[in-house]
């Protein structure tokens, strides 16, 4: 049993240290314990320090290629080497490491596919009252997306079973976190979510380089993987409201037409009209995306078994 930790890193020269020195080496039920290092193009000492610090893998990429990506290549990366179960932890030394054998002990026990680390924000003195509200809200509506109990859904301490990495997707470029939550509650995969420990706060956050614009990603990538996983549900909703609204001005225009004075109320008719044909339109554009999403599903299915066969076929040779 291989477990790797992978931290994707983007000039994290001074935090690393302490990040690594809290990944315990030694876990009951895990016969070796790696540790993978991407780095994201980093400008600093980031790759020295990690040679200095005996990491056992690094992967780079030439640029800075943003968090979803670098998630992604160090998932592809652990799977490649062999990995029964990834952890993912992040550079700057946010989540306690000593946490990690309670994180992955889930997956080692067969009863989930993917544990989540929750960071009890309530309790977390470095976080505002907008931020906390933002948190709760935020994995609400996830949860309701992906029909999962997570209650921290943007956290990064997170475990996956060797399976469930392999059905993966990120095709965001901001973040992987809501991502893989929706991904995984619509591929039926199980998730676990355990009360972990968050370290002091070294550095501001570089994925919230604003409010308004955290949020517009995040609502971005949420209706982007609803629409995605259940085209036709959205794309009704969409084109149920616009008939609804044009039965109003058909409503209005009835009226005034059985009242006798319909002749100056043509522009109702003609909202309505347009509202009518834009609402079909739309659940047009559901039945399509519908048969969109079912062809997705069958290539997704047929990556997997490929994704499979290699992985294995290189996990044997090994």
């Amino acid at each position: 049993m291989k477990l790797i930790v992978q931290i994707p890193c983007f000039n994290e020269e001074h935090t690393l240290p302490q990040t690594l020195a809290d990944i315990p080496r030694q876990i009951k039920g895990v016969e070796t314990v790696e540790i993978l290092i991407i780095d994201d193009g980093s400008t600093d000492r980031t790759v020295a320090v990690a040679r200095e610090l005996g990491v056992d893998h690094i992967v780079s990429h030439s640029r800075n290629r943003g968090l979803a990506l670098t998630f992604m290549t160090g998932i592809e990366a652990c799977l490649r080497l062999g990995a029964d179960i990834i952890v993912n932890t992040d550079g700057d030394n946010q989540y306690c490491g000593a946490d990690i054998p309670a994180l992955v002990q889930p997956i080692l026990d067969k009863k989930f596919d993917i544990v989540i680390g929750d960071r009890q924000t309530d309790t977390i003195d470095h976080f505002g009252p907008v931020k906390k509200k933002l948190q709760k809200t935020g994995s609400m509506l996830v949860r309701w997306l992906s029909q999962t109990k997570v209650p921290d859904a943007v956290s990064g301490f997170r475990a996956f079973s060797r399976d469930a990495a392999m059905q993966i997707n990120i095709v965001s470029r901001y973040s992987y976190t809501i991502e893989t939550v929706i991904q995984a509650g619509n591929k039926k995969l199980s998730i676990a979510s355990i009360p972990v420990r968050t370290n002091p706060k070294t550095r501001d956050s570089r994925l919230i380089k604003s409010i308004p614009n955290f949020i517009f990603n995040q609502i971005n990538t949420m209706v982007r993987m609803y629409a995605m996983f259940k085209p036709l549900k959205a794309f009704f909703i969409v084109g149920g409201l616009c008939i609804l609204f044009g039965l109003i001005p058909s409503a209005r225009f009835l009226f005034y037409y059985l009242a006798g004075k319909g002749d100056g109320h043509i522009q109702s008719l003609i909202m309505a009209a347009v509202l009518f044909i834009v609402g079909f339109q739309v659940l047009v554009l559901g039945l399509l995306g519908d048969l969109i999403s079912h062809n997705r599903k069958l290539i997704e299915e047929t990556l997997l078994r490929v994704r499979r066969m290699e992985l294995d076929k290189d996990k044997n040779d090994d």
